[in-house]
């Protein structure tokens, strides 16, 4: 699946990389000497093909989050944090939510297995199926995006409220949601076609194209601020800016998905439209993606009405930069150590850790969670303290640029201090999760979602009510944070009931002991360090650069140190991810 700004991928579980009859036959009549070295030839590669596609994917990521982190240093610069930066990300949004609810859910969820099922078990090599399947999936996607771009207004109310006050924000967006809601359709694409990629092993291309996306978005937004006179307010912006904004957003993804289309044909795929689809087992396939759907409906309600709260700050407050832009930026930069480090830790473990289910051997599969929950928090940890120490540095140094100033880019710090430690919840749950995928058990993460996206709209709610629309939102940041902490505390739960038991001995709560008493002084520290560096060199970008690498290096020499001094072992464990 999509992850540029806008998604995530998945590699294929080595359960699910079947071998031909034929090829078992031949195995079948070689010596037994032969046989063993060949099995242990094949383990090797089988343990070692996850590692490799995560690392793969590790790459991909970080290529794709850095120029998505160029992109969005932009975009602030063109369009600010405020109210106008919050038409077109409201928009942006759009096209992303529907396309998850419309199909994304149940492309990410269940057709790998589907497709790859189809290729070892059909006579035709699935190809048959294949066809059906991306007929149905083009057909949903151009119904969908037609009905989605004659209803923008409406929809777009569901984010944002039209008030009298607020009419051009609100008109703005809609233009805007008819440019980008075509997306819908390049998503999709971009998915079944990936998906096609990932069911004949081929991570690379959808792993790196949604790079392409960026450069784009990066191209346009720098033309934009070079040759256009770059606005403040929502009625500052011309249609030339609109058009612009529009069609090169939506453009990007469709170079994103339409760059798959070589890669594809090239490992064997051909389309050819199909509508024959009954009785094809195509509706097994939307059966098993149910709770899926559910899981992405529960998290969809939640993100509209923070994003309906979040716009509502950014009407009272048009160029405070505490509304809807800031909170997505700043969820963005939190996002990273989650995207680079706990994703492919998972890639990597997932194919084991479902084997061990499989086979009963639920010791094995306890060891394999608390072993990823210690291996990633080495980073996530660290990380989660160096975002609450220097939110605001961070924010400064990115986005006080161009359309946004370190007035407006302030909040945006606060957020991400806010969204800070809930980055170490957010990733153990995310992990834990895939105990019970491994059991091929969807329905309970959707119990987790729906759980934890009612705390976030309730707390959300509150922040709304009953806060100042300057810290309305920064409290929302904060209320995501305690929502995934009340949502980890339940999975542990339940997935201890699954299990029969504890993660571990206790070593998984010792690690995470020792990790907190070496991030801990170290962010203290590193936070003086960015301070002491601040007070002596002033303001500006390049003072606050300077401090920020004061604090960050310092930062991460306290926390080595201590480490190594607590004799934390994951320290080695984590290149390789073993």
């Amino acid at each position: 699946m999509v992850d540029g700004a806008n998604g995530v991928t998945q590699a294929v579980p080595e359960q699910w990389q079947l071998q031909s009859d034929g090829r078992d036959a031949v195995r079948r009549k070689k010596a037994d000497s032969r046989k063993d070295r060949g099995r242990k030839q094949e383990d090797g590669k089988a343990d070692g093909g996850p590692v490799r596609a995560s690392l793969l994917m590790a790459v991909g990521t970080v290529v794709s989050r850095a120029t998505g982190l160029i992109r969005q240093v932009l975009q602030a610069a063109a369009l600010g944090t405020g109210l106008l930066a919050s038409t077109y990300n409201t928009a942006n949004t759009v096209p992303t939510s529907l396309y998850t609810l419309l199909i994304g859910g149940a492309l990410n969820a269940v057709l790998v297995p589907q497709l790859v099922r189809a290729r070892a078990t059909q006579p035709d090599g699935g190809r048959a199926y294949e066809q059906r399947l991306a007929t149905l999936v083009v057909c949903v996607l151009a119904v969908g995006t037609a009905l989605a771009v004659c209803a923008a207004p409406q929809i777009v109310g569901l984010y944002m409220r039209d008030t009298p006050e607020s009419h051009d924000a609100f008109a703005l967006t809609v233009t805007f949601a008819r440019f980008l809601l075509p997306q819908i359709f390049f998503y999709g694409l971009f998915s079944i076609y990936g998906q096609l990629l990932n069911a004949r092993e081929k991570f690379g291309a959808m792993m790196w194209t949604p790079v392409l996306n960026n450069v784009v978005l990066v191209g346009m937004f720098a033309a934009y601020v070079g040759l256009m006179t770059v606005p403040d307010r929502v009625e500052d912006i011309t249609a030339a800016q609109v058009r612009l904004l529009g069609i090169g957003t939506t453009a990007g993804v469709a170079v994103q998905a339409l760059a798959l289309l070589p890669f594809a044909r090239a490992a064997g795929f051909r389309f050819r439209p199909r509508f024959d689809w009954r009785g094809t087992g195509l509706g097994k396939s939307a059966h098993a993606a149910k709770w899926t759907l559910l899981f992405v409906l529960a998290n969809q309600v939640a993100l509209t009405v923070v994003t309906n709260f979040a716009n509502a700050a950014d009407q009272e407050l048009p160029q405070a930069g505490a509304g809807y832009s800031a909170y997505t930026y700043a969820q963005t930069i939190w996002l990273l150590p989650q995207s680079i480090v706990t994703v492919s830790l998972v890639t990597a473990l997932l194919p084991r850790m479902s084997r061990a289910a499989a086979e009963g051997r639920i010791p094995d599969l306890r060891a394999d969670l608390a072993r990823g929950l210690r291996i990633s928090g080495v980073v996530i940890v660290p990380a989660a303290f160096l975002l609450l120490a220097f939110g605001t540095q961070i924010s400064t140094l990115l986005f006080a640029h161009g359309a946004a100033d370190a007035a407006s880019a302030r909040p945006l710090g606060y957020m991400l201090q806010a969204f800070g430690l809930g980055l170490i919840p957010f990733s153990a749950q995310y992990l834990l999760l895939r105990g019970f995928y491994a059991f091929e058990d969807t329905r309970t993460p959707f119990l987790m979602a729906a759980w934890i996206a009612v705390v976030d709209i309730v707390l959300a709610t509150g922040c709304h009510l009953l806060l100042p629309a300057r810290w309305a939102v920064v409290g929302m940041a904060g209320a995501y944070t305690l929502s995934y902490a009340a949502g980890l505390a339940l999975t542990v739960l339940l997935l201890r009931r699954r299990l029969g038991g504890r993660l571990d001995d206790g070593g998984l709560r010792r690690t995470y002991g020792k990790l907190l008493c070496a991030a801990v002084p170290a962010a203290g520290l590193g936070w003086a360090a960015a301070r002491a560096c601040g007070t002596a060199l002033g303001a500006g970008t390049w003072p606050t650069a300077v401090a920020l690498v004061a604090g960050v290096v310092t930062l991460a020499l306290v926390y080595l140190l201590l480490a190594r001094f607590l004799k934390v072992d994951e320290l080695r464990r984590l290149p390789g991810m073993r």
